[in-house]
Parts: C-alpha cells; sequence; structure tokens
C-alpha cells in the first residue's frame, strides 16, 4: 500500500509487521520517533504478543536485549550517536554470544563537540564489534531492510545494525510502499531460534574461554559473517519475488558498465551523487556510482568483480578515522589490490553539513583529470583552519578549538570567551 509517511514511522510500521515479542526503547534524537511509533503500535494492540520495555538507558536497552532474546524472543531496538557507544560493551557481548538482534542506527555524529546531525561516525565506530551492518540509501530501502534483517540475523544467529542517515531519512515524509502483514508472514517465518535457554536443556551462554579457545570462537564470528556474504543476496532474490520490488543486496551499481570513473559511498547521499552523474553523464563523461549496503561483512569480491574495468574510484564517506583518512576507502584498496586503479577519498558531511552537487562536480572532475589530492575534505573552510593553527602556535593557552572556530565565523559573540 503506497503512503506518505515519516521515515522514523516507516521503519517502526515495518518493524511492528514482524511481529517482535520485545522491543527494548530509551529515546535519542533521531531515533526517538521509531521507538515512539513502536510504542503507540503496543498500546493500540496493533502488534500483539510483544512486551515493550522503557529502559533507563541505551546500555539498558542492549542488556535487556541480550537477556530477551538468549530467552528465545524475537528482539528490536534502535539507537543513535553517544547512545551506540554507552551500549558498547553490552553490543560486543550480544554478537559475541551469536543473538540474532535487530538494531537500528539512526546515524548521527559523535562529540565532543556536541552535534545531532547526521554522519557515519557512530556506526563506522563499532564496525569490528561483530555486527552486520547494512545501509539504506532512501526510506524504501530502510523498510525494506529491517523486513530482510530480521530473517539474515535469525538464520544466521547473528545481531543486525539497520544504519539510515539520522534527519535525512528519519525525519523525512517520502511516498513508501508498505507491504501487508500478509506479505511479511509470507517472507518471515515465526522465530525458531538456534541457540535458547530453557530449564528442560540446560546450557551455559557467555562461558569463560581463555586461550585455549578464544581465537576458534572468534574465527568462527568471522566465518558467519563470510556466510552472511551469501546469505544477503539470496534473502533480496526472495524479497524481490515477495513484494515485487528489488531492495538490500550486497551492492548496488549505477551507469558502471563503460564507467572509468566510479564513485562509491553508502547512505542517502548516494542520491545526490546519482543526480550529479546524470548531469556528467549528460556531458559525455564516463562515471558511475557503486553504493555499498552490506558494509560489514564488507563485500570485496562482489566489489572487485563490479570495478575491475575503472581506471580510479572516488570513495566519498561521511566519516573521518582520524590519523589515517578514510575509513571505507582503506575496505576498497584491499577489495582493489593488485589492480591498477586509482583511489581517492573524500570525506564529506561530516556533523551533517550539506553535500552539494557544485561540490561533487568540482572533486569528481579533479579526480577524472588526476588532480585530487589522495585525502580530501569537501569544501573545508582552509581560512578557519589556518587561524586556528596560527592561534595555536602563537599561544600555549590558544583555548578551545571548537569555540574558537565558532567565534571566528561569527556564530557566538567575542565576549562568550571570557
Amino acid at each position: 500500500m503506497l503512503k506518505q509517511t515519516e521515515g522514523s514511522h516507516a521503519v517502526a510500521e515495518a518493524v511492528g509487521l514482524c511481529r517482535p515479542e520485545v522491543i527494548c526503547a530509551y529515546p535519542i534524537s533521531p531515533q526517538t520517533h521509531i521507538v515512539e511509533g513502536l510504542g503507540e503500535m503496543v498500546k493500540a494492540g496493533d502488534i500483539q504478543n510483544c512486551e515493550y520495555i522503557n529502559v533507563e538507558s541505551e546500555f539498558a536497552a542492549m542488556s535487556v536485549a541480550i537477556g530477551s532474546s538468549a530467552a528465545g524472543a524475537r528482539t528490536y531496538t534502535a539507537t543513535a550517536s553517544q547512545g551506540l557507544l554507552f551500549m558498547a560493551e553490552a553490543v560486543y557481548n550480544a554478537s559475541g554470544l551469536g543473538l540474532p538482534i535487530v538494531m537500528t542506527v539512526a546515524n548521527r555524529a559523535i562529540g565532543a563537540p556536541i552535534n545531532i546531525w547526521n554522519d557515519h561516525t557512530d556506526s563506522m565506530s563499532q564496525r569490528d564489534c561483530g555486527w552486520i551492518q547494512i545501509f539504506a540509501e532512501n526510506n524504501q530501502e530502510a523498510l525494506d531492510l529491517h523486513i530482510q534483517a530480521f530473517k539474515l540475523a535469525e538464520e544466521l544467529s547473528l545481531p543486525v545494525m539497520v544504519c539510515m542517515d539520522g534527519f535525512i531519512l528519519t525525519h523525512a515524509y517520502e511516498r513508501v510502499d508498505m507491504p501487508s502483514q500478509e506479505q511479511v508472514d509470507a517472507f518471515l517465518p515465526p522465530y525458531v531460534p538456534r541457540q535458547v535457554l530453557d530449564p528442560a536443556s540446560p546450557v551455559s551462554i557467555g562461558a569463560m574461554v581463555g586461550p585455549e579457545a578464544f581465537t576458534e570462537v572468534r574465527y568462527l564470528a568471522h566465518a558467519k559473517q563470510m556466510q552472511a556474504l551469501e546469505l544477503i543476496p539470496k534473502i533480496s532474490t526472495e524479497f524481490k519475488e515477495i513484494f515485487a520490488r528489488e531492495s538490500g543486496g550486497l551492492i548496488r551499481p549505477y551507469k558502471l558498465d563503460d564507467a572509468e570513473t566510479v564513485v562509491i559511498a553508502l547512505g542517502s547521499v548516494l542520491g545526490t551523487i546519482k543526480d550529479t552523474i546524470d548531469e556528467m553523464r549528460e556531458d559525455g563523461i564516463k562515471i558511475g556510482v557503486l553504493g555499498i549496503t552490506s558494509f560489514r561483512p564488507f563485500p570485496i569480491a562482489a566489489i572487485r568483480r563490479a570495478l575491475s574495468h575503472a581506471r580510479r574510484i572516488v570513495v566519498l564517506e561521511k566519516s573521518l578515522a582520524v590519523g589515517i583518512g578514510g575509513i571505507v576507502a582503506t575496505d576498497v584498496r584491499l577489495a582493489m589490490d593488485g589492480l591498477d586503479t586509482k583511489i581517492y577519498t573524500v570525506v564529506a558531511g561530516l556533523g551533517g553539513r550539506n553535500i552539494l552537487r557544485s561540490s561533487l562536480h568540482r572533486v569528481f572532475r579533479q579526480a577524472m583529470h588526476d588532480q585530487l589530492e589522495p585525502l580530501h575534505f569537501l569544501d573545508l573552510e582552509w581560512n578557519s583552519v589556518n587561524r586556528e593553527l596560527e592561534r595555536e602556535r602563537k599561544s600555549r593557552r590558544s583555548g578551545p578549538i571548537a569555540e574558537n572556530i565558532l567565534r571566528d565565523i561569527g556564530k557566538v559573540r567575542s565576549g562568550s570567551m571570557g
């Protein structure tokens, strides 16, 4: 059924159609509308046989999710930004225990300085935690990926993060095709745990493991992720058969057949990039886009096959590994190892900064002529940066960087600095 709705409400409705049995809720922007919507649905009786648990923190949300999943309940929660960091210990526990929890991460920057707007720093910080991470380009895909995530998580007995850009998607009103309960039931069978705490068949979950077995346990976690590389496309195909639309998968190519330059990105920025590529194609430029849906596991073989003909790659990413540069670009370089392909990293959109088509035109053309530096910061205000570096050179007590920058650009009054 076609309907115009907010991204968060679309996700909440999709999760409800998956018949969760436990929802652990602690609100943090920009995911708040998701758990609020689910709370209203549970209260109204629209989601049957579901316990909605308000907890006191994000750490508690994941801890409760671990307990409910271990007891055999289909479990869901959501978080963002500092909330994901606060639950980090439990996030690792959930994957280490092999529990099929589904969690929305409404991607948001991490402080300090405080910032509530979108980038991918939060989920990227947990890239090695053992969770599957899949990224949505738009709200239709966010809706669809949540339905697929429950099937993926429960088949592998691994937790899944569905990452959608905070505010850009969560608070945007778009038309989506909301499936029926019958369609979701046909795609997603009732939950049958691969492991469960059962008094009739007692086991120990979370036992102490020493050096004699820890490497083997960790390897098996890696092996499960590798299994996901085969299962994710299969689930995407099954989804298309029932819902009559393509969604999910490992990667999403766009105008790659003759592309000499290829842009790689994750999330909602793909829409802006595609618009830019369409404009450049009108000028006869051979350029294309590869969207990555599955960031963990990282689809090395699929990316290498898709880009074996590319002369250069521009990885545009909304995160920064301080001290080295690109996060996604590092994985892309591994995928392209041994091929004569130039790879450029463009860091963009940090803290919600707009990514403009005019700026993309400029950097893509620079890359095409091999005039782009290996690590480029899109629309970086060099005057502000250089003023601060000069300030630090002149004075050991130069003041807090964030406040200095805001003062320089006129966002705070000079007198407020004391």
